[in-house]
């Protein structure tokens, strides 16, 4: 058993049909629909992160295959983040202030050996509060990662 904590360099992608638009200072957002004809439509963040986990795991001075489960926290520091819509006949990119400077969540890495699963739930929202879409509805964002990462020994 054990604590640690990390530093870490964050970046994400996160493709949606929720297309942001700059007018003046402010930033506009609307569903795109279904026959809207785009490449790509994405929010990117470069965030500094600090991870704090409980670790356990079965190791020993002699085996090193053994299952893992670390558990924690981790907060983020947004320090870039940008919105970008693609089709074939523009390219809108700009810095997106209603982006969530701090962000926060809970992690879980299970697994044996060199395959773990990762999971992230972020308990904020990646939006500041108060930003609405085009109808009013207020944008709860909470990004949930699943993925695989690979522990070398």
């Amino acid at each position: 058993m054990g604590i640690a904590i990390g530093l870490g360099y964050g970046i994400n992608s996160y493709y949606t049909n929720l297309l942001a638009t700059q007018q003046g200072s402010d930033v506009v957002y609307s569903v795109l629909d279904s026959d809207s004809d785009f490449k790509r439509n994405k929010i990117a963040t470069h965030v500094l992160e600090v991870p704090f986990q409980f670790r356990w795991r079965n190791s020993t001075p002699e085996e090193y295959k053994f299952w893992r489960i670390y558990t924690g926290v981790k907060l983020g520091y947004v320090f870039d983040g940008r919105s970008k819509f693609v089709s074939n006949s523009e390219k809108i990119v700009f810095v997106n202030k209603d982006i969530r400077d701090f962000q926060y969540g809970l992690t879980l890495n299970v697994g044996y050996n060199t395959f773990n699963i990762h999971i992230y739930y972020a308990l904020s929202s990646l939006f500041n509060d108060g930003v609405t879409g085009e109808s009013g509805d207020l944008i709860e964002f909470k990004p949930l990662k699943v993925g695989l990462i690979f522990f070398i020994l």
